[in-house]
């Protein structure tokens, strides 16, 4: 008689230089569910799925695959045992085009030889199949977040074959009807016995596709059952070891004068419109819109990323000229971007250096680096945002996102901004962490720092903006105060292209 579980753990650890990943982790995932896994960030989850995945060897226990015991030497060895696996810091070549990276590894092809022409055509029907409207020439780096995360999820679930499929925050970057098509495409999979191990802080998705789900934290399992015998408020207990009251800690801060007014920004590669708003001293103002909308691509033009044809800028009622990132900054403006490990890390370079990236001239006189003072401060910054790592000299890339996203903060914060933009602060980031990011967020508000928020969590907005512009296509549609903030009212507002 075979094993009563498709995937098994038996008593699995894995130890890292200075840190225990995971102690002791036993439980098992049945044939043909969907299991979701979840877990502060730091709870052990994403180093669980690279063992599983064969990133990572476990440092001791074991691992059962239809009740065998395996150990798969990296992820190639174990896609040929049918496991593949969706990362959710997405994993692609910059300057490769969409049909070479669907096709990486699968290039058909003799003699050693690849018929590209035949690539290209895979490449075509893979995306028609997945009703993705996408010229496969294109080249990676033109494609936002959410295109990059489709074509992830699409390369894996086209190509790989796979019975065992792992999905880490495969939703984080993506829009509900996104979301949906994804969702259609799990279900197909569950109902052919495909097996999806699925991680998520989000609790909408969670209670909608889950069969189980398994709760860890601090690096051991605490809790598996089917998904009916949990509530939201046991999920979050579990995970964080507390009981957290008020998800959203907003406190009335006084809202000063206006900070930084923008006049009629305009960029047609940007597909931006005629754009004015302000933002006052201490003031959470929040940019709602669906993807598409202009949201990333307005902040990006303010912070010196893309370039805009006609407008103006003033910080404290005096015009800035923002030709580039530099210009930026020395006006006041600091900006942590959805895509952390594109613009916000240097993911071989530590935990300190990173931080101190954007604040060289604080830290340095006559070109030789204050190196007490650079470890003072930021050994203060880190403590503050509650970076969870063994010292500040491991490298970006072993942390969690979590906690990239923490360190990007850091950086920000060492800067002293009068505008702080934050474009999706908390994706991919669970309901501690995201806690403790809103209340550094009020704290931020009362010193007396102006706060951009893109958000495309709606309850995130409504619980933590002051007031909150909505954009449709390039343009403002609205302008809502904290009392108009409702669910609806933005949602209105944000598919339509009327201004109300």
């Amino acid at each position: 008689m075979g094993s009563k579980y498709k995937l098994e753990f038996i008593n699995i650890t894995k130890a890292f230089p200075g840190v225990l990943a995971l102690n002791n982790v036993s439980f098992g995932i049945k044939e043909g569910t969907i299991h979701v896994i979840m877990g502060e960030n730091g709870a052990g989850k994403s180093t669980l799925m690279k063992i599983i995945s064969g990133v990572y060897g476990q440092t001791s226990g074991k691992m059962l695959l239809d009740g065998k015991e395996v150990k798969f030497s990296s992820p190639r060895d174990a896609e040929k045992h049918g496991i593949g696996m969706i990362y959710q810091e997405l994993q692609y070549f910059p300057d490769f085009t969409i049909e070479r990276y669907l096709m990486l590894g699968k290039e058909p092809g003799r003699f050693g030889f690849i018929n590209w022409r035949e690539v290209s055509d895979r490449a075509r029907k893979m995306l028609q199949e997945a009703n993705m409207n996408y010229d496969p020439k294109t080249i990676m780096r033109r494609l936002s977040v959410s295109d990059i995360q489709l074509l992830e999820i699409t390369k894996v679930l086209k190509t790989s074959g796979c019975n065992i499929i792992i999905m880490d925050e495969p939703t984080s970057a993506l829009s509900n009807a996104e979301v949906d098509r994804l969702f259609k495409n799990i279900s197909m999979l569950k109902e052919q016995g495909i097996t999806i191990l699925y991680i998520s802080h989000k609790m909408d998705e969670i209670f909608k596709i889950a069969d189980y789900i398994t709760v860890m934290r601090d690096g051991m399992h605490i809790n598996t059952a089917p998904a009916s015998e949990y509530t939201q408020e046991s999920l979050i207990n579990m995970m964080v070891g507390r009981k957290i009251s008020n998800v959203y800690p907003k406190e009335e801060v006084e809202i000063g004068d206006t900070v930084l007014e923008v006049k009629s920004l305009t960029s047609y590669a940007s597909r931006l419109y005629d754009i004015s708003f302000h933002v006052r001293k201490s003031e959470i103002l929040g940019i709602a819109g669906l993807m598409g909308s202009g949201r990333t691509e307005l902040v990006r033009a303010l912070y010196g990323l893309d370039s805009f044809d006609k407008g103006e800028i003033y910080i404290d009622g005096k015009e800035v000229k923002i030709r580039g990132v530099s210009d930026a900054v020395k006006a006041g403006i600091a900006m942590a971007t959805e895509d952390r490990r594109r613009y916000g890390l240097i993911l071989c370079r530590n935990i300190r250096e990173n931080i101190v990236l954007s604040n060289l001239k604080k830290f340095s006189r006559h070109g030789f680096m204050k190196l007490a003072k650079e470890k003072e401060e930021t050994e203060i910054i880190s403590k503050r945002l509650k970076v969870k790592a063994p010292n500040l000299l491991v490298k970006a890339s072993t942390l969690s996102g979590g906690n990239q996203q923490k360190v990007v903060l850091c950086k920000c914060l060492l800067a002293k901004p009068k505008v702080l933009i934050l474009d999706e602060p908390t994706r991919g980031i669970d309901v501690g962490a995201k806690y403790e990011i809103y209340k550094l967020m009020v704290e931020m508000a009362r010193s007396g720092i102006s706060i951009i928020m893109i958000s495309s969590e709606l309850p995130e907005l409504i619980g933590m903006c002051d007031r909150a512009y909505t954009m449709y296509n390039g343009r403002i549609t609205g302008e809502l105060s904290r009392e108009e903030l409702t669910q609806s009212r933005i949602m209105q507002l944000a598919t339509s292209a009327q201004q109300k």
